[in-house]
């Protein structure tokens, strides 16, 4: 076998291998790090002796990130202020017609994940987005089959608690919302804010103590109205500040430059006609790559 059918059958796998990475770390500058050394791995291994490439590729890229997401479990202890996933901006509209695929990486489903322990993480992406068997699974994280669907239950009833959360929206809503959203805050109303806020909203930034940031996420909607207000309005008068509107996990999303440089990317999460919760992603090291876009499959 030849390193150009090595290189073939990763590359027409990368999309789903990236797409596993992402889930399960949260962070696409990492899931590129995990690919390129799972490649590195990939590219010693005797073809011959792999009946099922997707099956071992997908092995192969989860054992990497759960290496990498213990690797990195000093640096979330250590980190300021609220940890946020890297925002990923999709290639076209890869994800549009699959509904699970677009839940599975949006903003909200990742900041429920971080609840999950790693090995949690891990067996619910492959089962519950990717439905690999139990044995696949089981082989790539290291656990008995039976280990395996217990914790497989275990990630699927702590999802289903809250997934009132992933209820279809309307992607026509989302975008006027977000419309709506993006008007009211540029223009500093206030009382527009309000009603597009619902009533426990949440304000989650994450500066990585790197910018100046709320190291605390800011509840409830009068509160969170007037620090959007400040943010999108009051400074705006007094910087180089445009506002943009861009999808990101699937879903419309406010980024604001400085001039040419990015200063944040915005996401929103709706319940029942109404702003939830609000994920600023202002972390300099997490906006490096935003402008990259990857493609994604299941």
């Amino acid at each position: 076998m030849t390193t150009d059918e090595h290189a073939e059958r990763f590359t027409l796998l990368r999309p789903l291998l990236f797409t596993i990475a992402y889930e399960i770390l949260g962070s696409a500058t990492e899931s590129d790090d995990v690919l390129q050394d799972s490649y590195l791995r990939w590219a010693q291994v005797d073809l011959a002796s792999v009946r099922d490439t997707k099956s071992y590729l997908a092995r192969l890229v989860t054992r990497q990130s759960l290496n990498a997401v213990r690797a990195s479990a000093r640096r979330r202890e250590d980190y300021i202020g609220p940890w946020l996933p890297e925002p990923l901006l999709v290639e076209d509209t890869d994800a549009a017609a699959d509904l699970v695929l677009a839940e599975s990486v949006s903003m909200a489903m990742l900041v429920l994940l971080e609840t999950l322990s790693p090995d949690e993480r891990a067996v619910f992406v492959l089962r519950e987005v990717f439905g690999f068997d139990y044995d696949e699974i089981a082989a790539a994280v290291g656990k008995s089959i039976m280990t395996v669907r217990q914790v497989a239950h275990r990630a699927r009833s702590h999802v289903d608690a809250r997934r009132k959360r992933f209820e279809p929206v309307d992607t026509a809503e989302i975008t006027q919302i977000t419309q709506q959203f993006m008007t009211a805050a540029t223009t500093g109303d206030v009382q527009g804010l309000l009603s597009l806020l619902a009533p426990d909203a949440t304000w989650t930034a994450d500066s990585g103590g790197k910018v100046t940031a709320a190291r605390r996420p800011v509840v409830g909607a009068e509160k969170v109205a007037a620090a959007l207000a400040n943010i999108f309005h009051t400074r705006r008068r007094t910087s180089d500040m445009r506002i943009e509107t861009v999808t990101f996990n699937n879903t419309p999303a406010m980024v604001a430059y400085n001039g040419d440089h990015l200063e944040g990317v915005f996401l929103i999460e709706i319940l029942d006609g109404k702003i939830t919760n609000i994920y600023a992603i202002r972390n300099p090291d997490k906006l490096a790559t935003v402008a990259v876009p990857r493609q994604i499959s299941r």
